[in-house]
This record gives structure tokens, sequence and C-alpha cells, in this order.
């Protein structure tokens, strides 16, 4: 840091210090504890840093004792800090006989309670409160295995101790954990992330700076230029009918020009954004060119925006003609008091009856419920019913607008008919022929796996949704999901389900109880009767005690197109998922490497095996990469038989480079730059190695701890030249934002999952 950084670094310290410590200015272990919110289950780090910080052994710690600790973990050099990292370690016995170095840029060292070296006992207790750290749950067994691999890894001479050189010896073999070591902070706001974390770096580093908004940059424009233009027609498609509209009433005075104007635009807006939900027209269109010009991809947002302007508009057109009536009441000649020309129908303004001013107060109203029940924290709450049943007041909205407005009914007859032929269509199709759901897995996080027998003219494209109803939960409400399933497996359709919300919790619980809803009685005859009539799945999450066989009626509408349908027509494509964001995706995988095995030629005589050069017309991809990013390790289990059966696939396939690679991250654990976590992560890459696996899935691929560090994931696709890169995202829109913008910087395509 800077010597002004430093200082405003130190000011932020002192204060941080000054409000936990009482009137002694002094810290004690609870307060200490306190400050960093750390429970008492996964105290062993906070505890151990205490003791490490209080180099007098009084039992609490001094502003000077805090800050000479905290100045060797950040000015001191690379010996500094292993040395302290041995001190966490090494928890018996009285000193560590580690001295402070004699770096001039170095602090003294504080002094440890250590023997001089680590036993295996000693390893395994700080392996453990890792694990607690990281919100890693394995068994004593897999606890035993990492901790003999790093300690016979880092034991060199075989004499049952670890000592400082042997730890410095183990640790300069993982490039990445020295690379954290020896970097240093750009600023202040970077203390504690850039290197070695100590328990306290959120306490200690002052906040961030807000960032500034990206500017409309070339890369911006590249990636949104659709969106762009859209926004920009909408806009002067706006000017041009309120000034035509406004001109025309221009005698009448300026608060008749505006309700006019807001009054015209309303027309227009209270048909379109009908147009926006026309969910099977815009399947279709994904299908054409005009998917390259228009964004369909956003139709929910463009949806929610015109509805904000709808309510804009509506506001303003009626504080307009409000104050029209007042001035008219004002008027001597006027026969009307303001009250009358406001609710009644007595002064005969409007073209049927004149009902123009009750129709008003009453479509304001109805819009303004419309609006409070759309917010996110309705809709998101458990609570989605409310949304769904006040969003079925576009009907009377609409009849009540057609009674307002003279014009309106010009406006809506093609969108509305178009609108009602859809809804006449999906409500034919989905109530012709009832479904069944055969299966149910209950699985990791409360998510519900139903298996639904596919209708013989069902056909989809992987990553796309249906709507899903089931009469037994809640009869008339329909919930969009995302098909897990690929197409081309032919009998069943897949849906994985998170219970988030007050319909998806019934479900669950409902399968949760004894004796569910419908579940068939004779469980081992239809597992029987499927196993003979139908191609199981290859890939199946299940466990015995929450595999149900069903018999339950559902109904579905769909399927319906998304952003991902554009994914084999990409050359290099990076698909991330987020949570239970990678539903789309493990359709779309299955689909992918049941194409690429399509290319694969074995010869009848040596069975040697190569791939066509040729690709296929609808799959283009050179390179797919998969990153999953989970908060914790259960959420890891929805998929990993899949994941499994995908990378024994891949490693059939003999080729220069893997076609399908995956990236595992798991957001809960620390990671190696991190106090707490560097020794566990050495020890999962070792075991890896070993067992040719990941300890927390299973899988060959290694889970990686944290979040991705986005600017060298990129650089590294980037490098790798496949072909033009289209990122693919399913998951919060925090995190969408984050990789919009990257992939603004590094000019790739960006595509979100919405509906």
């Amino acid at each position: 840091m800077s010597t002004e950084e430093d200082a405003k670094w130190l000011q932020w310290v002192t204060h941080q210090f000054e409000t936990i410590a009482e009137k002694d200015r002094e810290i004690n272990l609870q307060q200490f504890k306190t400050a960093l919110n750390v429970k008492e289950a996964s105290s062993f780090f906070a505890e151990r840093f205490f003791t490490l910080f209080d180099s007098d052994g009084s039992g609490t710690i001094t502003l000077q004792e805090l800050l000479e600790a905290l100045t060797l973990l950040i000015h001191g050099n690379p010996m500094d800090k292993l040395k302290f990292l041995f001190q966490v370690y090494d928890v018996d016995g009285k000193d560590s006989g580690v001295g402070p170095s004699t770096s001039p840029h170095s602090a003294a060292s504080p002094l440890g309670t250590g023997s001089g070296s680590i036993d295996a006992d000693e390893l395994r207790t700080v392996l453990r409160s890792c694990m607690r750290e990281s919100a890693i749950s394995l068994p004593d067994e897999k606890l035993d295995q990492l901790t003999l691999a790093l300690f016979e890894s880092a034991d060199k001479d075989c004499n049952g101790a670890i000592t400082f050189d042997e730890l410095r010896d183990e640790l300069q073999r993982f490039p990445g954990v020295m690379e954290n070591l020896t970097i240093r902070c750009g600023s202040a706001s970077r203390v504690g992330t850039a290197r070695v974390q100590v328990p306290a770096a959120h306490w200690l580093t002052p906040p961030a700076a807000p960032r500034r908004p990206r500017a409309l940059t070339w890369a911006y424009w590249h990636n949104h230029r659709s969106h762009l233009l859209c926004l920009a027609a909408f806009a002067g498609l706006h000017l041009l009918l309120f000034a035509l509209a406004a001109s025309e009433h221009r005698a009448r005075g300026a608060s008749v020009m505006v309700a006019k104007g807001c009054g015209q635009c309303l027309n227009l807006d209270g048909s379109f954004i009908a147009v926006l939900m026309l969910r099977r027209c815009l399947t279709w269109l994904r299908a054409t060119w005009l998917a390259q010009v228009l964004p369909l991809d956003q139709n929910i947002q463009f949806h929610q925006f015109v509805g904000y302007v709808v309510i804009v508009l509506s506001l303003v057109h009626t504080v307009a003609h409000i104050v029209n009536f007042a001035l008219q009441a004002q008027a001597e000649a006027s026969p009307f008091q303001f009250w009358e020309l406001l609710l009644t129908t007595r002064p005969g303004i409007g073209w049927i009856h004149g009902l123009a001013s009750p129709t008003g107060v009453a479509l304001l109203l109805l819009l303004l419920l419309m609006f409070a029940c759309s917010s996110s924290c309705i809709r998101r709450s458990g609570h989605f019913e409310v949304f769904y049943w006040t969003h079925l007041s576009y009907l009377p909205m609409w009849i009540l607008l057609i009674l307002h407005g003279p014009n309106f009914w010009k406006w809506l007859l093609v969108p509305g008919t178009l609108f009602f032929l859809e809804k006449i269509i999906g409500l034919a199709v989905s109530r012709m022929a009832a479904l069944c759901i055969v299966e149910v897995n209950l699985l990791p996080s409360k998510v519900t796996h139903l298996l639904i027998k596919r209708p013989p003219l069902f056909h989809y494209r992987p990553g796309d949704y249906l709507y899903l109803n089931i009469p037994t939960i809640a009869r008339y409400e329909w919930h969009p999901f995302t098909i897990s399933s690929a197409p081309e497996q032919k009998d069943t359709i897949w849906l994985h389900i998170r219970s988030e919300g007050q319909w998806t919790n019934r479900l669950y619980e409902s399968f949760k109880t004894s004796c569910p809803m419908d579940c068939d009685p004779k469980p081992l005859s239809r597992s029987l009767k499927m196993k003979r009539s139908q191609r199981r799945p290859e890939v199946s999450e299940k466990s015995s005690e929450n595999h149900l066989f069903c018999n339950i009626k559902c109904y579905i509408d769909g399927p319906y197109g998304t952003p991902t349908r554009r994914i084999f027509a990409s050359e290099h494509a990076v698909l991330i998922g987020a949570g239970i964001g990678i539903t789309p995706f493990a359709s779309i995988l299955q689909s992918i490497m049941y194409r690429h095995q399509k290319r694969k030629n074995i010869c009848p005589s040596c069975q040697h095996s190569w791939m066509d050069s040729a690709q296929d017309e609808d799959m283009k991809l050179h390179k797919v990469d998969f990153m999953w990013i989970n908060r914790d390790q259960r959420s890891f289990e929805w998929f990993v038989s899949l994941l499994t059966k995908l990378e024994m696939d891949q490693a059939e396939i003999s080729q220069e480079g893997p076609f399908l690679e995956l990236h595992m991250y798991m957001t809960s654990a620390l990671g190696k730059n991190d106090m707490k976590a560097i020794g566990l992560q050495m020890a999962l890459d070792l075991l890896a190695k070993k067992e040719k696996k990941d300890s927390i899935t299973g899988l060959q691929t290694r889970t990686q701890p944290g979040r991705p560090d986005w600017n060298k994931v990129f650089q590294k696709v980037a490098a790798e030249k496949k072909g033009k890169v289209q990122v693919f995202f399913c998951g919060s829109p925090a995190l969408a934002k984050v990789l919009k913008g990257h992939c603004e910087q590094f000019g790739f395509k960006f595509f979100q999952e919405n509906f």
C-alpha cells in the first residue's frame, strides 16, 4: 500500500478497535469472537489467532499488539507469513521456536504456543476445523485419508512430525499458495483478500468505494445493439404519437394536450404489452432470422419496462385530466361540479354513455393493485398466487379500456386476437389429455425431481421450459420449469424443482409424507412394469427412502424456447449455472454428448475409434466449458450421477483436448489464500491426484473453493481460440450483471435464461 492508503487503513483499524474495546482499550477473546461474528462451532481459528495476536500472553489484545500482528501479515515477507501459518497449525507445547524474520520490512512475529513441530493428530484437528470453516462435511474415514495424504507428503524424513522447514518445502510445491503469500496489495480495500487472509478480514477492511457505471463502450453496444435499437424505436414512436395527439387538441389547452398525448401512447402500450407474452409466437420467431434482429431473449424485461411506462403515463394522464376538470368546474358557465366530472357519467364524457371518467378511475385502481402485487417481494416471498390472480385482471382492464377510449379497440384488434388464440390453443393442448407423474425423487436442498410420462407428440429442444399444473397441489396455478432431460430421452420428461415458494414447498412436502397424494399401492409391480415397457434413463438421482413410484395427474403447457437454443449454433459455448440454474444445462449437456457421440466411429476389426471431422448441421460446437457454482456441498448431489456419466463419455473420446470441460465451484469453501483453508485445500489436491477423483463430489473434476475469478476464467477461454465465444447463464440477476460486464470486456456474446 502507498503511504496515504496505509494511513487510511491504520485509521480504519483504530476506529474498529475502539468501537469494540472498552475503557481499558483492550479486547478479550469473547469480544474478538463477537467482532468477527464467529460461531462457537467454528471458533478454533479465532482462538488460535487471538492467542498469536496476544504476544504478551495477558489474555487480551491491545491496539499495539493488533497492529503489530497485522503489519506482519500485510508488510511482512513470505517467510514471516509462513512462520505465522506454522504457529497456527502448531497447537500444542509452549514455544514454537519460530522467531521473527530479520527482514527490514517485517514486524516482530507474535509468540506462538507450539512445540516446534506438527504431528498427525494436530494436523487432523486443524483439518477438521478447516472443514467446518468451509462448510464441508466428510466422514471420519475421509478426514483420516486427507490428513495422511498431507502429512506423508510433508514429512520428508518420516520421523512422525512436520517441521517448519518441511512445511515450507511442501507449500513451495503448490505455486498458487506461494503466489498468494507473496502478492502485494494495491489498495487498502484489498487488505486480506489479495494475500493469506485472516479471520478479521471483513472487520478490518474499509468499505470499498462504489463502482462507477459502465460507459456506453463499443463492447456494450456490440452486446446490446438490438436491445438499444428497440428502446430507441419505442421511445421515438411514443414521442411521435404524443406529438400528433397533443397537436390535434392544442386549442383545448395544455392539460388536455398532455392527457390526450399520454392517452394515445397508452393505446399502444396497452396492446403491445400483450405481444411480449405471446410465448408460442416468440418460440416460433426464435427459429427465424428475426431472432438475430429482435431482442427476443429480453421479452420479460421489456414486459416489465412497458408496465412501468404504463404506470407513469397513466398517472400523468390522470393528473392532467384532474387539472382540466378543476379548471372546468371553476368556470362560471360549467353546470357540473368537480366530483361529477371525475366520478359520474352525467357530463357525458366518453364515447359509450359517458363512461370515460368512472372507467378511468377503475383502471387506475386496478393498475396500481397489479403493480403492487407484481413486486419481487410478493412474487419471491412465498405469495406467488397473489401475483398470479391479480395479474389476471388484465381481462377486465381490457374491457374497461375499450369502454374508456374510443380508439383502443383498434390497437387491440390484432395483438388481442393473437393473444386469445394462443391462450385457447394452449388450453386445448394442455387439457386435451392428462399426463401422469410416474416417479418422484426427493433430492438434497429440497429439490423435487419429477419424471412425467412423455406425450407422443411432445417435441422440444434442449433448454426449453414448460408450464406445469398439478390439480392436487393447486387447481388453477401454472408454474414455469425448465426441462432437465434431453430430447433424445423418449419416454419421460424430467423436471427438477427447488422449493422456494408456497407452491413448490407444498409439492415437496406432499411427497415427503408417508402416503403422498396418489402414490401407487404396488410400487414393485410398477417398477417391474416400467423396466419392461420402457428404456430406463441411464442417469438418475435417487435414494431408497426418497424415491417413489406414483400415478399423479398433471397438465403441461409448452414447450417454450429460451436463449439456450443458440448454444448448438455456437463455436465455443461457455455454460454457467448457479445453484438450481443447472437445470437447462442438464438437458443441453446430455444432448451435446449424445450428438457428439454420433460422430464417433469404431473399426470393427481393431476396435480403433476416431471422430468424424465433419460437423453436424445442427451443431457447430468445437468446445464446451461448463461451470457450476454452488453454495454448499449438498447442492452438488442434484446431478452428480449425470456429471459422472458425462465424464465417462468424455474419457472414451480420443481427440486433442477435451471437447467438454467441467468446472465446479463451491462458494462456502475457503480458498488457498485463506489461512483457515490452506491445509485442507492442499490435502484435497493431494488426495484427488492419488484417487483420481474429488473428495467433495466424487467427480474426476476437482471442485474449486470460493467464487471464480472471472477475469482469469475468461482470459483462459479467450486464449483457447476455439472460435467465437458465447456465454450462456442461468442463475441470480446479481451474478448476471457481473458476467455481462466481463463479457463486454472480452467481446463475448452474453445470453441469460429468463422466464
